[in-house]
């Protein structure tokens, strides 16, 4: 009997796969980074065939790294970086241009557009999402507008739209299965969060062909096989959530009011409000969580455009590291900021601020400001930034966050996870295993085949690697959020 599942985890700068035991432990693993292409300030975009490839190049290695041959996989799961855009020619599989990155504002003026014909209320209403070049209903619109005669051949059934797990699923199954699930299609801007369907008014209003959209699925569930040539024989593909929900599944946060934060190329704070969509009044969105059992899970976020991105720019950007790895001892060559603060939006502001024209700044340097403050700041806008999405989360839910669940890279900083507790005044919980994003994908696909019973395994398997409670001192505290706050305020709508 097959003993693993393999996790297929495609992010905003790297691709990786992961093949998990039973009892959640990785088994084998494998990870490469791929090319940022920025064709202007604020647009990020991919190549998508290098998404499939380094794809395909990580799952092999993954179980050729853990000595496993395809029989030994019981099920795959696929999660991902979601919104990215991808369209593609239904006959030959080829690529129409490329990804359009979460990140990109390229639909700004398409935001504006729609905001100015009065559509922002429908939009948020039925959606839970704001009219905001992050999602990929006006990513597409840019995509179609951009073509001549693009349209025509997308209402025509010639042209596929896809966020990045469904453009997997169609290269994993050989191009026989278009889908996507419930969790990816709510941040499309096209799905009814209340009906669970794609909704004519909204497709309308973003003038997206019907013809050129995924089947809906669970999160949950066997879609089909992966095409016999890929791995020596076919492996049913039985999960897929867009990234954050995967982690918050991960996590085994299945009680409304747990939460969970995720430190990656950006930071998502999710927590979990039950089986009926919560409206925010505080500028978050509302998303479905999973659909499992034929039940819907929905979600309060909070997105972080520049989380661990922002190391990456000091390591690439401004050369102050060599590795990621580095900033934790450049930090650490400091005791504090020294009243420095790094807002790092370089592709606008995401929760609860939305404002797409902010850009990236550093307040409070002087004479006395060393390479070590900076990386101090930049590891300190991770924390701050996650305060101002658990202030607005707490208003909207009513419920006072007793602690937070945390994975991701920057996760493992310990100096950042302690700055976490007390600038959030909240107890901070890691995991043992860290990866709760491709875990939350590898559970969803075993459960579909058995290889989880239920919920409850899911549950047994989560441990405890630390916890972080907070020691600060209050007023120092406040003084610095408010530092922060002026920091963001005068960072905004600068272009």
């Amino acid at each position: 009997m097959a003993e693993y599942v393999l996790a297929l985890d495609q992010g905003t700068t790297s691709s990786r796969a992961i093949v998990f035991r039973r009892d959640g432990t990785i088994a084998g693993q494998s990870q490469q980074e791929f090319e940022q292409i920025l064709p202007a300030p604020g647009v990020v975009e991919h190549d998508p065939e290098v998404i499939w490839s380094t794809q395909l190049a990580v799952a092999r290695e993954a179980m050729a790294n853990a000595s496993l041959i395809a029989e030994d996989i019981a099920a795959v799961g696929v999660t991902n970086q979601r919104e990215t855009t991808i369209l593609w020619d239904k006959e030959t599989g080829q690529p129409i241009g490329n990804a359009l990155v979460w990140q990109s504002r390229v639909s700004a003026p398409i935001c504006e557009q729609l905001k100015a014909e009065g559509c922002e209320d429908v939009v948020r209403e039925k959606t839970g999402l704001l009219l905001d070049p992050y999602f990929s209903g006006t990513k597409v619109k840019h995509l179609l507008d951009l073509h001549p005669g693009l349209r025509e051949r997308a209402g025509r059934g010639e042209v596929l739209f896809g966020t990045v797990d469904t453009w997997l699923i169609w290269k994993l199954t050989g191009g026989r299965r278009h889908v996507t699930d419930y969790s990816n299609a709510s941040r499309t801007q096209l799905l009814n969060i209340h009906t669970l369907e794609w909704d004519d008014e909204l497709l309308r209003i973003f003038d997206v062909p019907r013809a050129m959209l995924p089947e809906l699925v669970p999160s949950s569930a066997v879609y089909g096989e992966t095409d016999a040539a890929l791995f020596g024989c076919c492996i049913p593909i039985a999960g897929d959530a867009g990234d954050q929900q995967a982690a918050t599944f991960g996590q085994a946060c299945f009680t409304q009011g747990s939460a969970k934060n995720t430190y990656g190329t950006g930071c998502f704070l999710l927590m979990n409000v039950g089986d009926q969509p919560v409206a925010s009044q505080n500028n978050l969105i509302t998303t479905v969580g999973w659909y499992v059992g034929g039940k819907a899970t929905y979600c309060l976020e909070g997105s972080v455009f520049v989380a661990g991105a922002v190391v990456q720019w000091l390591r690439d950007g401004l050369g102050l590291i060599e590795t990621a790895a580095e900033i934790e001892e450049l930090s650490a060559t400091v005791e504090d900021s020294g009243g420095v603060y790094f807002v790092p939006a370089f592709v606008g502001l995401g929760a609860p601020h939305w404002d797409p024209y902010a850009r990236g700044a550093i307040f409070g340097l002087t004479r006395q400001t060393t390479a070590g403050h900076i990386a101090r700041a930049a590891l300190d806008s991770m924390a701050w930034q996650t305060c101002d999405l658990l202030d607005a989360m707490q208003k909207d839910s009513g419920v006072p966050l007793a602690e937070l669940k945390v994975d991701g890279g920057a996760a493992v900083n310990n100096t950042l996870m302690q700055f976490q507790a007390d600038v959030l005044n909240t107890i901070v919980k890691r995991p043992q295993v860290s990866e709760t994003t491709a875990l939350g994908a590898a559970y969803l696909a075993g459960l579909a085949v058995g290889f989880w019973e239920g919920l409850h395994d899911i549950e047994k398997n989560w441990a405890l690697d630390a916890e972080f409670h907070p020691v600060v001192n209050m007023e120092h505290r406040e003084e610095q959020l408010a530092q922060w706050r002026k920091a963001v305020g005068r960072s905004g709508s600068w272009v």
